[in-house]
């Protein structure tokens, strides 16, 4: 018989409401022990070869647990979401914009995802290549929602060359912050609207890039575009950092180039109702 093998990453918080949604997920997959092998690791404690080779794994809390351990899961496992404390039930909870499951419909849904029937969203994530002057590359890990590159003292200018397409400049500004479609946070979300920037149909293939300037409005593409091609830099920054999802630093010194694009492997989302594209629209 077949043995599917799981792994659930659950986030530990000491809440209740947390602790509850946790007993409730461990006792379906324990009516499951004969067709299921489980592993159960807290967030905290959870490392990248917890999740080699794993048929499945369910992340348990709200979109920052996932994007907090997203980077670890390949683009060969598919993940599913599963909403620990939901907005819908408590105006205090999450959101769970990445979440299309919750306690009520887990075992459903779980189901779904284990005889193939689940919508699989293959997620495009940014990735930067750090290029040293000595020569060394350095992948930083993939991004599902968004990406800095910025100097690491956020009171001085980020200055560098840029390189994408047919722009090639220097530029100072705050920093470059990308983005994917379905990643955008609410600054991004809220000038690329206002732009009238980017489009679901090419989101597998573009993504958001916006130079935070220091002096002036974002009006021209040299600060702020949607588009295919790789986002090159020479850093002029004494020092710099590249923070995926907010998490992970990758520092880099003058004369370091720095390239961002589509290149990280792709996120196999499982949803159960709703693509990511029609969760996107309706949210």
């Amino acid at each position: 018989m077949f043995m599917a093998d799981v792994l659930l990453v659950y986030k530990k918080n000491f809440e209740g409401i947390h602790d509850e949604s946790l007993q409730v997920v461990k006792g379906v997959l324990n009516d499951l022990s004969d067709t299921l092998r489980v592993d159960i690791r807290a967030r905290e404690q959870v490392r990248r070869a917890d999740f080699i080779g794993r048929d499945l794994v369910i992340v348990l809390g709200g979109d920052g647990t996932l994007t907090s351990i997203s980077h670890n899961i390949d683009s060969n496992t598919p993940v599913m979401g599963v909403n620990s404390h939901p907005r819908s039930d408590d105006p205090d909870g999450s959101f769970g914009f990445y979440m299309d499951c919750d306690i009520d419909t887990f075992a459903e849904d779980l189901s779904s995802a284990l005889s193939g029937k689940a919508i699989v969203n293959r997620l495009p994530r940014l990735q930067a290549t750090i290029e040293t002057t000595s020569g060394n590359k350095i992948r930083s890990d993939p991004a599902m929602n968004d990406l800095l590159v910025a100097n690491t003292h956020q009171y001085a200018p980020s200055k560098y060359h840029l390189h994408r397409g047919g722009i090639d400049i220097e530029q100072h500004s705050s920093g470059l912050l990308f983005s994917t479609w379905l990643g955008q946070g609410a600054w991004f979300n809220q000038i690329a609207r206002k732009a009238k920037l980017g489009n679901a149909e090419d989101s597998e293939t573009h993504y958001l890039v916006i130079a935070r300037d220091l002096d002036c409005d974002i009006d021209d593409d040299t600060y702020l575009s949607w588009t295919s091609d790789a986002t090159v830099i020479t850093s002029d920054m004494h020092r710099g950092y590249v923070v995926p999802d907010g998490w992970d630093e990758y520092q880099f010194n003058r004369g370091a180039t720095i390239t961002v694009d589509l290149s990280g492997p792709v996120l196999q989302l499982l949803t159960f109702r709703n693509t990511m594209k029609e969760r996107f629209t309706r949210d």
